[in-house]
């Protein structure tokens, strides 16, 4: 050992270089040859065969390689942070986070689709029985373009009205979005308000969306009538995206008198539950918590808010499409938001 720090200082002496901070009485200990040792080597700063495979303790300590399982440690420290509770990997870069929310009994609110604050309790004393009377040609049309549409349906579904309100609110969510947008791009083109009718008319398609995200719990669609939703939605929006730009008012009074058949088969369908022929299982989770309805509710009472909410939506439909026939703007009326 003293040989080798001989043989060192007199190198040093020799090229005019001072490494006397290299130089340690302590002992040599030996370890593997790593990249910043082996890329000091080529580029001449460490001194000839001393580095070969051994190293003076007094190494600064910053240079020195962590302990394998110290290393294994925090990067597993710092996976699990980017983690969520399911397990995903989720970037926090941007700092976007959501509070934690829980329900009225502290536990925690399970759904990321919709918030406390936006549910409800249905209103299921809506008058169920209110048919707006056709006396136009517009009227008149759309009427019998609703009971033209009913036909395949019927056909195709029969009494299957399980299936058959999977398929109506594939096509109820529609409208509502189509309105809410075009009545936006307006208002971005002319800088004017929409009297509300913007929200309105989006709180309807949300609204319609998830009576599809509960239907679906119920009732499981094969790929058929996958195929089925995707050809229907395809047509429908487009045809109603085009009839809503040339005449809003039959567009809003084909609507209303769509919702006015829905109310109509989801009235069969509870006469089939109260009959025995539909099994009335209790009622999905996400149900019970956007209607707010009791811990033990069942596919009636859900089914029963569901009808509510559409002859709401008949309302709505209906309404917007007078203000249209009085000759006026929808903005020029109070748009009855919230109303559900």
């Amino acid at each position: 050992m003293n040989r080798i720090a001989a043989r060192s200082v007199v190198g040093a002496l020799r090229h005019g270089r001072n490494f006397n901070h290299y130089i340690s009485t302590a002992p040599v200990t030996t370890r593997p040859l790593d990249a910043a040792d082996y890329l000091n080597r080529q580029n001449g700063t460490a001194f000839g065969s001393f580095y070969s495979r051994r190293m003076m303790s007094s190494v600064t300590p910053s240079i020195q390689t962590q302990p394998p399982e110290e290393k294994d440690q925090k990067e597993s420290s710092a996976a699990d942070a980017k983690k969520g509770n399911d397990g995903v990997v989720v970037s926090n870069y941007w700092g976007i986070s959501r509070p934690k929310i829980t329900r009225e009994d502290g536990t925690e609110w399970p759904w990321n689709c919709f918030m406390p604050w936006e549910t409800y309790e249905a209103d299921v004393s809506i008058d169920l029985s209110k048919h707006h009377v056709p006396k136009t040609f517009l009227d008149k049309f759309a009427f019998r373009t609703v009971k033209l549409l009913r036909v395949p349906t019927d056909i195709f579904f029969q009494r299957r009205y399980g299936c058959r309100a999977m398929m109506l609110e594939t096509v109820a969510a529609v409208p509502g979005m189509v309105g809410g947008m075009l009545l936006h791009l307006r208002s971005l083109r002319k800088f004017e308000h929409s009297g509300g009718w913007i929200k309105a008319l989006l709180e309807e398609a949300e609204n319609e969306r998830m009576h599809l995200m509960t239907m679906v719990e119920l009732v499981k669609p094969v790929w058929y009538e996958r195929l089925m939703v995707l050809t229907v939605q395809g047509v429908f929006f487009n045809a109603f995206f085009v009839l809503y730009v040339i005449s809003p008012k039959l567009a809003h009074r084909i609507v209303g008198y769509l919702e006015e058949e829905a109310i109509h088969s989801y009235t069969e369908f509870l006469k089939d539950i109260d009959d025995g022929k539909i099994e009335n299982v209790p009622a999905p989770a996400i149900a019970i918590d956007y209607w707010r309805l009791p811990k033990d509710a069942s596919l009636k009472d859900v089914i029963t808010v569901i009808r509510a909410d559409e002859a709401h939506h008949r309302d709505v439909n209906h309404f917007a499409s007078d203000i249209h026939f009085q000759g006026k703007k929808l903005k020029e009326a109070p748009a009855p938001i919230g109303y559900r």
